[in-house]
């Protein structure tokens, strides 16, 4: 049996080593396109030094930025979001990052709530591919799945997309072994301009109450950082649509009152914060652009230090060291899209 296996074993790591290559061949890169699906993993490179965890959507995502939070206050935080990001996603981003580093404050976009169950196997794939194995990742698989998916095509990501040989590009090829940053810890850049000229009729609900399976998500969160000792904080971003409804509204603002959880509804503050819809949206009013984020990140970040008792740390030599490179570059590639985007209008 011995020297079976002896003779059989250089053919088994063989066939090993080219499944796990073509593995990484077929599975997507979201380098240049759909870049939304590089988010999450980016994590895992960073300075585990973050007092402020920024969790949810592309309601966090493309409104808050760290660099600002850094530059402005010293707040040292990053942002785990991911497109259409569903409460229990969240949840298990938490237990996931939990294992890494404890912040001070997790923040909580609250929009995923009117998310009733699973729904899109595309947008699971954007968030929990990128995790790295772990209790939590299957259980984020576990709960996400829809119906027609399967778990084994997430732990054997093969399996899922051995079909993509005739959509290869010379992307999968270039980022076979490395990917370049698609974000500035989390935040995902734009500097372009397009105004709110008109806002979406709502549509009128069956029925508005949040479902049994987000909301108890959404108290395993907040049971979680009260058990790690963790101040947990609820936003709402100041999207113009999807449209929220004073419903929706009301039972987070009695879920907040009773559980003693500051929330900020930033489309009740858009005044105050100075939003312009005009100049602060790239798309219309669903998401702020860099002058929008950097605005919201401002009003927040002043909160973060007088409220909820985060630190400045912009006179400590060990997080200045890891920030300061990450605002030049912040700040590079925001003159870089300026000029790019100027140039498109020549």
């Amino acid at each position: 049996m011995k020297k079976v296996l002896q003779k059989i074993l250089p053919t088994i790591v063989v066939v090993v080593l080219v499944l796990a290559f073509l593995q990484e061949l077929l599975t997507p890169k979201y380098m240049t396109d759909i870049i939304e699906g590089a988010m999450i993993e980016e994590y895992y490179d960073s300075e585990k030094n973050h007092d402020v965890l920024f969790l949810g959507d592309c309601e966090v995502y493309e409104n808050i930025s760290p660099c600002r939070l850094w530059e402005k206050y010293g707040i040292s935080s990053y942002v785990r979001g991911s497109a259409q990001q569903l409460i229990w996603q969240s949840y298990y981003l938490l237990e996931d990052t939990l294992q890494y580093e404890t912040p001070e404050v997790v923040v909580f976009n609250i929009m995923s709530l009117m998310h009733a169950g699973p729904e899109n196997e595309a947008y699971n794939r954007m968030t929990i591919d990128g995790m790295r194995w772990s209790s939590a990742k299957w259980n984020s698989i576990q709960a996400s799945m829809t119906e027609d998916e399967n778990a084994l095509d997430y732990v054997f990501p093969i399996l899922r997309y051995h079909t993509r040989w005739s959509e290869l590009t010379a992307e999968d090829f270039e980022y076979l072994f490395h990917k370049d940053p698609v974000t500035f810890e989390g935040y995902y850049l734009r500097v372009d301009v397009r105004p709110v000229t008109s806002i979406p009729e709502p549509k009128r609900l069956a029925n508005y109450q949040f479902a049994d399976y987000p909301m108890e998500y959404l108290d395993k969160m907040r049971e979680l950082c009260d058990e790690k000792g963790i101040e947990l904080v609820f936003v709402k971003a100041p999207s113009l649509f999807p449209h929220w409804y004073d419903e929706w509204e009301a039972q987070v603002d009695a879920y907040a009152e009773e559980y003693d959880i500051t929330y900020y509804n930033f489309l009740e503050l858009a005044e105050e914060i100075g939003i312009d819809y005009t100049t602060d949206t790239y798309d219309a009013g669903m998401h702020m652009n860099l002058s929008g984020a950097e605005k919201m990140s401002d009003y927040i970040g002043a909160k973060l230090l007088e409220d909820h008792g985060i630190t400045d740390h912009r006179d400590e030599e060990a997080y200045v060291s890891v920030w300061e490179p990450k605002l030049e570059a912040y700040k590079k590639a925001i003159e870089d899209a300026i000029a790019e985007e100027a140039a498109k209008k020549q």
